[in-house]
């Protein structure tokens, strides 16, 4: 039976919590005191620690931190009767330390509250089949190359609609990597291969021209969808990009609008003059400039006042938590009023359900994009679905 670890230096406080965790068919053991919880051990990657922030002698940031310096795969509860915006820190600072959060709980504590959290943990688990026994693939930089050169690379495409209108309005291009052993590889197994060893030049070369061509080959049934590809903080310190970029497109006679070039704001981070002198090029020869994940940065606004870009796209991690988190919504509607403001289009990425769809509408964004209107599609399943969804961009001939 999983063990349940409740750190709390008032006693009368965990002792109730103690009592809720046995009811809720968890074995509870009571620490009072941090450091002796962390000398003595006895947590496991399967427990539970329900954790208060404001103690004397180890607070609990101290103790998110030695979880973190441990390698603890604990799930953790966190309790505090600070404001809110302390307990939505302490979750940021624990999920960037790669910390699991089940939940977090202002005090005074619902004790039922608690105990649904823990219940619904545990009939998780309960459901959790067992994974199978096998070595995960761990591509090698020649792995990585051959498969380029094989042509092994797929686009997805998640389309971005109009928020007044409902229709299509872009589409964003995801790389894949269709292995012919290991099935369909996603980005996170093979990007951070690319950028160490010097083949994401290579890589958005042949994104580019696989989007490119999508294009292309779209004009041929009256389709006009113009398609954002991400390059990286590599791809903006080379000079020859946007040549690069407006040859491609010179081949297939397309207009460059038709492309929208996304980057990161962590991408700007290295050496502004060449990303500037890049970037300013690109947006002359008549493509599209987005920052991608808006608000993750450090130094948003001084990116926004020196690049050209023409769409702004707020980061997900604030529109999946805008319906349930003030902080989050705030910063959403900041985020659109800001890109309004420099006569940018703005983007919310991330929207899974209607009502963050409802409040985006209200806050006048421009256009969203997210799982609620379609996962990442296929070449051939993004075909059929423009074909079931008419638009201005791109109807039955």
């Amino acid at each position: 039976m999983t063990e349940v670890f409740i750190i709390d230096d008032e006693e009368q406080i965990a002792d109730l919590l103690g009592e809720a965790v046995s009811l809720s068919g968890f074995i509870p053991n009571i620490y009072t005191d941090a450091t002796i919880f962390f000398e003595e051990n006895k947590y496991n990657n399967k427990s539970i620690i329900i954790l208060d922030l404001n103690m004397p002698k180890m607070d609990g940031i101290e103790v998110i931190r030695e979880l973190s310096k441990n390698g603890s795969k604990a799930s953790l509860i966190l309790m505090s009767g600070y404001d809110v915006g302390v307990l939505r820190s302490a979750e940021k600072l624990a999920h960037a330390y790669e910390l699991e959060i089940m939940t977090s709980i202002n005090k005074p504590i619902q004790l039922d509250e608690l105990m649904m959290a823990l219940i619904s943990h545990r009939k998780t688990l309960g459901s959790k089949k067992q994974p199978p026994d096998q070595n995960i693939y761990v591509p090698t930089p020649e792995d990585l190359e051959a498969a380029i050169d094989a042509d092994q690379l797929v686009l997805h495409y998640q389309p971005q609609i109009d928020l007044k209108s409902g229709e299509i309005i872009a589409a964003e291009a995801l790389v894949r990597w269709m292995h012919p052993e290991h099935g369909m590889l996603f980005p996170d197994s093979f990007i951070p291969l690319a950028e160490t060893s010097g083949l994401m030049g290579k890589l958005t070369s042949t994104v580019l021209d696989i989007a490119i061509t999508r294009v292309s080959h779209q004009q041929s049934f009256n389709c006009q969808v113009p398609i954002s590809v991400n390059v990286s903080a590599t791809n903006i310190s080379s000079l020859g990009l946007p040549e690069e970029l407006k040859d491609k497109i010179r081949i297939f006679k397309l207009d460059p609008s038709l492309l929208t070039i996304e980057i990161t704001e962590s991408a700007l981070m290295g050496e502004l003059v060449t990303s500037l002198d890049i970037l300013t090029r690109i947006r002359m020869k008549g493509f599209a400039l987005s920052i991608d994940d808006f608000g993750t940065g450090f130094s948003s606004l001084s990116q926004l006042h020196r690049v050209p870009f023409n769409e702004l796209k707020v980061d997900k991690s604030f529109v999946m938590e805008m319906d349930t988190d003030r902080e989050a919504k705030a910063i959403v509607k900041t985020c659109i009023m800001l890109g309004h403001e420099l006569n940018m289009r703005v983007v919310a990425e991330g929207v899974e359900s209607e009502t963050t769809l409802t409040m985006l509408k209200e806050m006048g964004c421009d256009i969203a994009q997210g799982y609620y209107i379609t996962r990442p599609l296929s070449e051939e399943n993004f075909q059929t679905w423009l074909e079931e969804h008419p638009s201005k961009l791109c109807s039955p001939r």
